[in-house]
């Protein structure tokens, strides 16, 4: 019984290292979150009502339900399943499967993807207009609301993207 539970112990610690050391990749500093306004959004209103009643959720890697958390391509495969449309699972095959959009023409509802140091797409959340998108930003923060022009966002951005 002792070494079952040792093994199970040692199991846990190996994968939730494994787990930390990969992610909807980096973790950036702590930022201020800023309120939600109505964003007009139209027909992409749904996804964005159903994301920003997710503020608050907590990260967690490779989390694809409120109830777990998510990460950041969970958070924008959640939201987009709940009104029908099935996305890939991860932030790279997300940003595979839209059509390029530029920051200056991204509306409310189109994706955002964003690379790391090591320069590959790694994030992405939701516009919700007036230069603001939603995420699940990494280990230890919440689904929260970010300007893209904040210090740590703006120069990771590559591009938008919409279904």
């Amino acid at each position: 019984m002792m070494k079952r539970y040792r093994d199970w112990v040692i199991f846990t610690l190996v994968v939730g290292v494994g787990m930390t050391l990969v992610a909807c990749s980096s973790n950036p500093p702590a930022h201020n979150t800023i309120p939600v306004a109505a964003t007009g959004a139209g027909p992409r209103a749904p996804v964005i009502d159903i994301a920003t009643a997710l503020l608050g959720t907590p990260y967690h890697y490779g989390g694809t339900t409120p109830y777990t958390g998510f990460d950041c391509s969970g958070f924008v495969y959640y939201t987009h399943q709940q009104i029908g449309i099935t996305l890939p699972r991860t932030s790279f095959e997300q940003y595979r499967h839209t059509l390029p959009i530029t920051r200056q023409h991204l509306r409310p509802g189109d994706l955002v993807f964003f690379h790391s140091k090591r320069g590959r797409i790694d994030h992405v959340g939701i516009y919700l207009g007036a230069n603001r998108f939603i995420h699940s930003p990494g280990k230890g923060k919440v689904i929260s609301v970010t300007a893209l022009d904040h210090p740590y966002w703006r120069p990771r951005f590559v591009r938008g993207g919409r279904l």
